[in-house]
């Protein structure tokens, strides 16, 4: 039977969702998140913090202090340690998320699979790393992945180039097998999608046979995925491997209708956000109906998700820790989803990037123009914090 079962999940509670915050945290997201509700900086910030970075004006310091705080955890695992012990003692994970992209030579995407590898090798053991994570284009071209999914013929430089990406793939897979900790494998623009996902099957058909180990990402904003999750459920019985799936709504909205326009093609994109909360919910409905087959990681910062899968725990009577279950959310932003949701002993874990300042910009600016666009986040975040100000007469 479920862990917590006298305790009523509330998503208001600013007690718990900020007692791991010092009043001069507390004040500082405050000013961030105020600053953030102004689409004109959110606009205009990235292309000046670009340029003064370019020309060597000392801002780094600054940003480091400010929004790189909020939202990451430092840059090197070391200076992760901080925000992996602060997380824990309120019994939410941390899953570390190299966060540099965009990269494209053969020694970056080397040293990236090392570096990804470092993660897992210290997430080995530590119950306060649960999960780690990667993205494909961290440790392989764009291009080539786009090259892959349009059906083009390869040269032969290019499939030598592609075999690399399959073989860092799998050595990361095989080395969070090793050390028994679960990998997810990221979601990405829709036009190199397939070769993704192509990649992250083989790999749990490879070491998802004993275990729950590789995770692939579904974007829920895509109409096409809740029927997708529901064909890789039976791939996953027809060969006898757990599916592990990380359901999100989706990074790349506003990219793939402008690409999709441009290009003549039908936009890959639900209709309206109705359409993608249906299929989200109906995701967790179908991946709880099929708990013992499927593992998976709800990623969102919708309270209405939230609440449905913790229901769902509830009504099949599952274990709130089930094995099978994670909520995840990420560092910086719905922490009243986050600790709320681990104070009645759920399996939570928080994204927390890493890299060097000037590499995670682009997740950064990512960060701060998702809180302006998604309708409310920014003044739901700070009404929150206000509130809890209040009660502590801060």
């Amino acid at each position: 039977m479920e862990a917590s079962e006298g305790k009523k999940l509330n998503f208001d509670n600013t007690e718990i969702a900020f007692r791991h915050k010092s009043k001069s945290e507390l004040n500082s997201a405050y000013w961030l998140f105020k600053i953030m509700g102004s689409n004109f900086l959110t606009q205009v910030g990235p292309p000046v913090t670009n340029l003064f970075l370019n020309i060597g004006l000392p801002i780094q310091g600054l940003i480091k202090a400010t929004i790189f705080k909020q939202f990451c955890g430092g840059e090197t695992i070391a200076e992760c340690e901080h925000t992996i012990a602060q997380l824990a003692v309120s019994k939410v994970g941390t899953i570390l998320d190299y966060s540099v992209e965009g990269e494209e030579e053969e020694t970056v995407f080397d040293f990236t699979c090392d570096e990804i590898i470092r993660t897992i090798d210290r997430a080995a053991g530590d119950p306060r790393v649960p999960i780690t994570v990667f993205k494909v284009t961290g440790i392989g071209r764009f291009g080539l992945l786009e090259k892959l999914d349009a059906g083009h013929e390869l040269s032969a430089a290019e499939i030598v180039e592609y075999e690399k990406v399959k073989s860092r793939c799998e050595r990361i897979c095989r080395t969070a097998f090793e050390k028994n900790v679960p990998v997810m494998i990221d979601a990405e623009e829709t036009w190199i999608q397939k070769t993704i996902d192509d990649l992250a099957l083989e790999m749990m058909m490879l070491f998802n046979k004993e275990k729950l180990i590789v995770y692939n990402t579904y974007q829920m904003y895509r109409h096409d995925k809740l029927a997708h999750i529901k064909a890789d459920h039976l791939i996953a019985k027809e060969k006898a491997f757990i599916l592990g799936a990380k359901i999100v709504r989706g990074a790349y909205m506003e990219k793939e209708r402008r690409r999709a326009l441009q290009m003549g093609y039908p936009s890959p994109i639900q209709p309206d956000k109705k359409s993608t909360d249906q299929d989200y919910n109906a995701a967790l409905v179908y991946s709880i109906e099929n708990i013992m087959e499927m593992g998976i990681v709800c990623g969102t910062h919708n309270e209405a998700s939230c609440k449905l899968l913790a229901d769902l725990l509830n009504e099949h009577q599952i274990s709130h820790n089930h094995p099978h279950v994670y909520f995840s959310q990420l560092l910086g932003m719905s922490d009243n989803l986050s600790f709320n949701l681990s104070d009645g002993d759920y399996n939570v874990a928080k994204y927390v990037p890493y890299g060097p300042v000037k590499a995670v910009m682009p997740y950064l600016f990512r960060r701060a123009q998702e809180n302006t666009s998604i309708a409310g986040q920014t003044s739901r975040e700070l009404d929150l914090i206000i509130r809890e100000k209040k009660r502590r007469n801060v």
